[in-house]
């Protein structure tokens, strides 16, 4: 099967198209055959030796975690799917998943059924960003009706899935994104949106119950910063890289708490956000496709920033 692999640690040009052999299931797995593969910022973060390449350890290996394609065959044990379902997920992570190839394989649990009412190039750019987004808001931070919700980096592929699931639970939603993506995040359920180019968002706003920092502590002060803003009990989530024990410190001191998260796989969530999905409560923005050869090139483009959304690599036609 064709996959993109690379052979040492790097920019986006050790990326290279490959020839490798196909997975088999094991019981409970099952083999899909990849129609489209999302691109994420540990993906290229594990490309040149950081994100994920601890737990990979060193080249030769396959990146990607999402996932949209049809089951190709099952394991002994599977009965969830068949042969010929469309599927989503995020296998694996973080352990290797091998997204960027024709076939990938894992336990059938880790997928769902992919929306009915997205393309597969679609649907491969929902599962890490969606996951991370629900982990963090549902699961983690338990939000309810009427919360104070920040969002850092609204307008980028967790982003614009976290504002739109903390919406659906009934929050107050604040986002911070430059002025030209302002109306859109208001479109998608943003009460308040934050230009942080022109604005400290520390002096526009505070009250909040949770901050959700999709940027990371290490640009800017992010997170300390957003400590500023939390009310007495408030909770702070760091996605980037955790929370540094200075910044735990500082939480507590200010009497607030703080927690880094890192997204594991969960096809029952899968589940429940395809429903919101084909519901129209959700959607995903997927800014460009590229075709599996050129993974370098949708680096490249990821690395660049201000991704409106999601970047999606095209494997089968």
């Amino acid at each position: 099967m064709r996959a993109i692999t690379q052979d040492a640690f790097g920019g986006p040009e050790v990326l290279r198209l490959a020839e490798v052999p196909r997975p088999e299931p094991l019981p409970t797995e099952i083999l899909v055959r990849v129609h489209a593969a999302g691109v994420n910022p540990v993906d290229w973060k594990t490309r040149a030796g950081g994100g994920m390449a601890g737990t990979l350890g060193g080249p030769p290996f396959i990146l990607g975690w999402d996932v949209s394609g049809v089951v190709e065959q099952t394991g002994f044990g599977v009965t969830t799917v068949e042969p010929g379902d469309e599927v989503f997920g995020m296998p694996w992570f973080p352990r290797q998943a091998g997204a960027y190839a024709e076939y990938v394989t894992a336990p059938s649990r880790q997928f769902a059924r992919k929306p009915h009412s997205l393309s597969h190039e679609a649907a491969a750019g929902v599962p890490l960003a969606a996951l991370t987004a629900w982990q963090a808001l549902i699961d983690t931070a338990g939000i309810a009706r009427g919360q104070r919700v920040l969002i850092h980096a609204a307008a980028g592929g967790v982003g614009h899935l976290a504002v739109q699931i903390a919406r659906h639970a009934g929050a107050y939603v604040i986002g911070t994104a430059s002025a030209a993506r302002h109306d859109w995040l208001r479109s998608l359920g943003a009460a308040e949106v934050i230009d942080y180019t022109a604005t400290r968002f520390e002096d526009a706003v505070g009250d909040v119950d949770v901050v959700l920092d999709l940027i990371g502590d290490s640009h800017d002060r992010t997170g300390t910063r957003s400590l500023e803003v939390l009310r007495p009990g408030g909770l702070l989530i760091e996605v980037p890289s955790g929370v540094a024990p200075d910044l735990l410190d500082r939480a507590r001191d200010r009497g607030v708490r703080a927690t880094g998260i890192l997204v594991e796989p969960d096809g029952g969530a899968l589940t429940r956000i395809a429903g919101l999905i084909d519901k129209g409560e959700l959607g995903v923005e997927v800014e460009e496709v590229y075709p599996l050869q050129d993974a370098a090139e949708a680096h490249r483009r990821g690395e660049l920033g201000r991704t409106r959304g999601k970047i999606v690599l095209r494997v089968a036609s």
